[in-house]
């Protein structure tokens, strides 16, 4: 192992002794959670246990809820389930920050939809009320205003082409 894999926590680079003295347990113990497939230990070429620290980490976990009481299989299962229920968070975590994301996308989008054809019905104001016109390409625009009792005061005739809704 080189000084690059020094800081990599799942490097087995301890011997189940040396494991047990970093953890102040018996080697016994550690081969107890590798016989109940709890951890499972690298072997190295020659069929000696090698630990790393992420397992270390967790034996940790399993030895303290064993020693508040717990055997040995129902420390493991809890420190699994916390486990679990940690990635599950995350994973949560990580969709509700895409949904996030998709929320702000989709208002975004509709605002430049609602601007879009904001800029093609194109919205005018004649004294004080709002006068929508749709445009029909290639047709004539509408010149002058309209009478309260809708006919067109403008000295262009209308005609059947213009297009025009309150």
């Amino acid at each position: 192992m080189g000084a690059e894999g020094l800081d990599d926590e799942d490097v087995p680079a301890l011997t189940t002794g040396q494991a047990a003295d970093v953890l102040g347990v018996q080697p016994a113990f550690l081969r107890s959670l590798d016989a109940g497939r709890m951890l499972r230990p690298r072997r190295s070429a020659g069929g000696h246990r090698r630990w790393t620290r992420r397992q270390l980490t967790l034996a940790a976990r399993v030895r303290a809820l064993f020693d508040e009481g717990l055997t040995l299989t129902a420390a493991w299962k809890v420190v699994s389930l916390e486990d679990r229920v940690g990635e599950v968070e995350r994973e949560r975590d990580v969709a509700l920050a895409e949904l996030d994301r998709t929320r702000r996308e989709l208002a975004r989008v509709r605002r430049e939809s609602a601007e879009a054809v904001k800029a093609r019905t194109g919205t005018t104001s004649r004294s004080g009320s709002s006068v929508h016109v749709n445009r029909v390409p290639g047709l004539p625009r509408v010149t002058g205003t309209s009478s309260p009792g809708g006919v067109c005061s403008s000295t262009t005739p209308a005609t059947s082409t213009d297009i025009t809704s309150p």
